[in-house]
């Protein structure tokens, strides 16, 4: 894929009024989230699933792509169609998560260090015969007393940006995912503090490895308070915060941003999202690629019973509905009573 063809997909994922659905969540992950609602976690039922998902009736008018996991590139839906064809076919662009998670690092407690880079260029190859045209790698940086480290921030920076130069070698769109994790007690300036300590070592290691930045994608936390901090931030300021942090580390050369939703409400990703587009002009797409923002709703209804699918797609289709909204800055807080 030449640099046109990767700018070329790089835009059509943040392309106006849609965002990326998350759907990569490892088995152990989403053996968790299906014991919350009581449906047993094996390939059948996590293809079922991701079946409900993929199958929404129009949701392709704003979800752009979809981050798939490893055993579900290789799955297929009802009909036996292989699921990146179905997704390619309801003009969704097929994505693919290539780190193998994030692992304690020897010698800093508390902190983690993502692995995955053996074997990723072959990884790499074999995903695109299978139809992916973009990969996603989530490193993992933690705030808490004396962390995150120099150290830390920096080696995941490092794996960034050798996942991100493999991916554009392969002719795949990186998605770069750096995640501060809202976890703590810690305030909305110590956020913004360590979000921007990220991205400047992110993009200075992705200028190193001479990644294409035009052909790559951020997928960033969103600058909050801490969980258990006491003094919540609210929607403006939390926009203020993100944006101006942004601004101070992102290029201009990077065509979108697509915001992870990293444990928020569905509502509150969603209002996060449009508060920014409504209040800011910015050189980037902003945009989303929520996991349980989008998928919360439709799970809850789903309970692995085949005769709730009809009622979980609409919940997943009005939350891809509302996230599309709030890419214009256009979502309004009557929009979720729609799908009642």
């Amino acid at each position: 894929m030449t640099h046109q063809e990767l700018e070329t997909v790089a835009r059509a994922l943040v392309a106006e009024g849609k965002g990326i659905l998350a759907a990569d969540e490892s088995t152990r992950t989403i053996t968790k989230r299906f014991e919350r609602v009581n449906v047993p976690s094996n390939p059948e039922t996590r293809r079922a699933y991701r079946n409900m998902l993929f199958t929404t009736p129009g949701v392709e008018a704003y979800i752009s792509g979809v981050i798939l996991f490893d055993e579900t590139i290789r799955q297929s839906a009802d009909d036996g169609t292989p699921f990146p064809q179905l997704l390619a076919q309801k003009g969704i662009i097929p994505g693919i998560k290539v780190d193998t998670g994030a692992k304690d690092m020897a010698g800093f407690p508390g902190e983690k260090i993502t692995e995955g880079l053996d074997g990723l260029r072959e990884r790499l190859i074999e995903y695109r015969g299978m139809g992916a045209k973009f990969a996603k790698w989530r490193a993992v940086i933690t705030i808490g007393p004396g962390i995150p480290t120099m150290a830390c921030i920096t080696a995941n920076a490092h794996a960034l940006a050798r996942y991100a130069a493999l991916c554009q070698e392969q002719g795949l769109v990186p998605i770069v995912e750096p995640e501060v994790l809202m976890d703590g007690d810690h305030t909305i300036e110590r956020c913004e503090e360590v979000t921007a300590a990220t991205l400047w070592a992110v993009f200075s290691a992705l200028h190193e490895h001479r990644v294409l930045l035009e052909g790559t994608l951020l997928k960033p936390n969103m600058v909050l308070s801490g969980k258990d901090c006491p003094q919540q931030a609210g929607v403006e300021e939390v926009a203020e915060a993100t944006v101006r942090c942004l601004r101070r580390t992102v290029p201009a050369a990077v065509p979108g941003i697509v915001f992870l939703s990293g444990g928020q409400s569905p509502e509150q990703a969603t209002q996060h999202l449009n508060a920014m587009n409504a209040m800011f002009d910015t050189p980037w797409e902003l945009s989303f690629s929520y996991g349980r923002a989008l998928q919360d709703p439709p799970l809850k209804a789903w309970k692995g019973d085949a005769a709730n699918v009809p009622l979980a797609q609409k919940l997943f289709y009005h939350r891809a509905w509302c996230n599309g909204a709030a890419r214009y800055g256009n979502y309004t807080p009557e929009m979720e009573m729609a799908v009642a």
